[in-house]
């Protein structure tokens, strides 16, 4: 511990009362509930849960207003609760074409089995202000129809049938998934591995990178092959049972990218892959990180690794915002003696500047007079 942060337990105990004083405003406003949060505030609590690896609305919602809407530091509180919390095992894998779809688009294909569901979107609105959301009205109940039996394949299924796509792969026998929330980071990674850092990345970090890829820095050219938004079921293989256990049902966004391969020496002619999933409704993220993953399979592929996009240790170091911030933020931090030996050093540099400025000014009239 720093001893000038020590030596300020007075002042950092009432910085925290004022905090809390700030938090909560006027009294004469209500305090915020946390199931108005979860309902009203959920594409942020998604976030939170999504990027703080923790699939809990309710804490995800306590950690905001605790962050007074600081969404990285609700993330980062949300993962500081996650360590405390035990490990019981794995789930199987999810089987996104099984999902409960209430939303599923397609930019590749306009016809496709199981339709195209355009769910809550903001897609279409016309990002203007609605004065009447302050009045707080009622608001009329969507249109619903029963939900139908159709079966809703993965687009990148549709290409395979085809063997235009690079195969999907098999998972391997009695496969452990890595964790990085257990394992220190090693490059190169595994696609697992790095999959999950991308994940719980910053997703205006990944969007960013992700653009700068459509912008000619990865020399890739996505389609949204498919988005997908709704409810998968989890189980649990318990070893006392011959069945799996089922846990429940989380909701989850998946992104398939569709990107042009023109082959290689070991590959034909053919499309490939980048993949995003994610907690909750987030498909900007979702898309985000599948054109970063796809962006990352340069070296697989055989392409040039010429943009940052495509930088595995580049990307994965620098996507965690929680880390980022840190760093960033441990910079208000005292550094006095650091700073005090720096200030040494530019006085002496200072000093040894202006004696060489001041003999050469001097040989120079010396010179004049001669």
């Amino acid at each position: 511990m720093y001893v000038a942060v020590k030596g300020g337990e007075a002042a950092i105990a009432n910085a925290h009362a004022l905090l809390a004083d700030r938090r909560r405003g006027d009294r004469s406003v209500p305090a915020l509930r946390l199931d108005q949060i979860v309902e009203q505030l959920a594409l942020g609590v998604d976030r939170v849960m999504s990027e703080g690896s923790l699939y809990d609305r309710e804490l995800a919602a306590l950690a905001i207003v605790q962050a007074r809407g600081d969404m990285i530091e609700a993330i980062f509180l949300i993962r500081a609760y996650r360590t405390t919390l035990p490990r019981f095992g794995y789930t199987r894998a999810i089987d996104t074409g099984a999902m409960l779809v209430e939303r599923r688009v397609s930019a590749t294909y306009k016809d496709l089995p199981g339709g195209q569901l355009l769910g809550p979107t903001f897609d279409y609105t016309h990002r203007l202000l609605d004065p009447g959301l302050a009045a707080g009205g009622d608001v009329a109940s969507p249109l619903q129809r029963a939900s139908e039996a159709d079966a809703m394949p993965r687009v990148s299924a549709i290409l395979a049938r085809e063997g235009l796509i690079e195969p999907d792969g098999d998972m391997p026998q009695d496969h452990i998934p890595g964790d990085i929330t257990r394992e220190p980071l090693e490059f190169p990674m595994a696609r697992d591995i790095r999959l999950q850092a991308l994940s719980r990345g910053d997703e205006g970090f990944l969007l960013a990178l992700g653009y700068s890829t459509q912008r000619g820095y990865a020399r890739n050219h996505p389609f949204v092959g498919e988005v997908r938004i709704g409810e998968v079921e989890l189980e649990l293989d318990v070893p006392e049972l011959p069945f799996a256990v089922p846990l429940g049902s989380a909701r989850v966004t998946e992104c398939q990218m569709v990107n042009q391969f023109k082959g290689s020496a070991k590959a034909p002619p053919q499309f490939t892959r980048g993949y995003g999933l994610v907690f909750g409704q987030s498909e900007r993220k979702a898309m985000a990180m599948a054109l970063c993953d796809r962006a990352l399979r340069a070296t697989e592929f055989g392409e040039d690794v010429v943009a940052a996009a495509q930088d595995e240790e580049f990307v994965i170091s620098h996507s965690d915002n929680v880390q980022a911030t840190g760093f960033v933020e441990h910079l208000k931090l005292p550094h006095y003696v650091d700073f005090q030996a720096e200030l040494d050093l530019v006085r002496r540099m200072r000093a040894e500047h202006d004696a060489r400025e001041n003999g050469g000014k001097v040989e120079e009239k010396r010179e004049a007079a001669e």
